[in-house]
């Protein structure tokens, strides 16, 4: 007779219960986990949750399948989440987006830090603010100083209501006080387009997309939105540095899980996914492209999250941002 039977046989001799060994989690995973990315196929958030995903299928030895479910400003993919079992096999990318979103949106069929749990960062990444080369400002002294002369004249573009380059735009009216009006793409492509041809005068972005375009003289950048100064762009000042007080915000990607989800489980996929951010490979392709590992414990994740919410609902309210419904 094996152990297990004969620990059975006696506890139902003794009229208790039988509870088997918590064996779920300590054999976790057993099967295919699956991502939800809540934003196309393509974008930074996507590669970035792939190349860590390819090194958690190696450690984990099981599949890890990425799922793009975009859609309503990322709401449509996270509720998918919130909804998914909480065994560990879903999981969903959470960004700043849904950080912005507590507040940007009225209704929606969840609530962030309710009914989902974070569970591990994985990079962060700045934002370059640029200008068309036909704007006279050298730098952002010398634009806040013209858009106060002409305010509502200057135009800056976004990827969409909420997004990360939205939300840059509004930071920096919040701690300049200057009157820029908004542009909202329905994505990215139509904006860079537009900052080139002149459509627009001013962009916020991800430094590894303008790189190229700033060394071509296309656009001129005026700052980048970290508190240190972007590797990639070592002679353009933060903003921050540049007299943005206080200025800080860059696009930081992690990965969340269903509320409810067994703590041993969540404690299997931190460590996972922060082996896999580490790995000295990925650690070097990561850096190419400006993104930057990050490592918190689950607890230091859950409240910078709950940070950031509380940071972008004070901004959107400041400054008198529509909410969607």
């Amino acid at each position: 007779m094996t152990i297990l039977r004969q620990i059975t046989v006696l506890a139902m001799l003794a009229g208790l219960p039988f509870l088997p060994p918590p064996a779920a989690a300590a054999e976790f995973p057993t099967r295919t986990v699956k991502i939800i990315v809540p934003f196309g196929a393509g974008g930074p958030a996507d590669v970035y949750a792939r190349a860590v995903a390819s090194e958690m299928q190696k450690s984990m030895n099981q599949n890890v399948v990425m799922e793009n479910r975009p859609g309503a400003g990322t709401t449509i993919g996270t509720d998918q989440v919130a909804k998914a079992p909480p065994d560990g096999y879903t999981l969903g990318v959470i960004s700043g987006t849904q950080a912005v979103n507590e507040t940007l949106y009225g209704k929606k069929p969840y609530v962030l830090m309710r009914d989902l749990i974070p569970i591990a960062p994985l990079v962060d990444t700045d934002l370059v603010m640029v200008v068309h080369p036909s704007v006279p400002a050298k730098n952002l002294q010398e634009l806040i100083a013209l858009a106060k002369a002409k305010p509502g004249t200057l135009n800056y573009g976004s990827s969409g209501p909420g997004s990360n380059y939205h939300m840059a735009g509004e930071l920096l009216k919040n701690i300049t006080g200057i009157d820029i009006v908004h542009v909202p793409y329905k994505g990215s492509t139509g904006a860079r387009n537009d900052i080139l041809s002149g459509q627009i005068q001013i962009l916020f972005d991800s430094v590894p997309t303008m790189t190229a375009t700033i060394a071509a003289g296309l656009v001129r950048p005026i700052g980048t939105s970290g508190l240190k100064r972007d590797s990639q762009l070592p002679d353009v000042p933060t903003l921050d540095e540049a007299g943005a007080k206080g200025f800080q915000h860059t696009l930081w990607v992690g990965l969340m899980a269903p509320a409810g989800t067994p703590k041993p489980i969540l404690e299997t996929l931190h460590k996972e996914i922060t082996k896999a951010i580490n790995q000295p490979g990925l650690k070097d392709i990561l850096a190419k492209q400006g993104a930057v590992p990050l490592s918190m414990s689950q607890a230091e994740f859950a409240t910078f999250v709950d940070a950031q919410v509380d940071k972008w609902g004070k901004v959107i309210e400041t400054n008198k941002i529509k909410h969607v419904n």
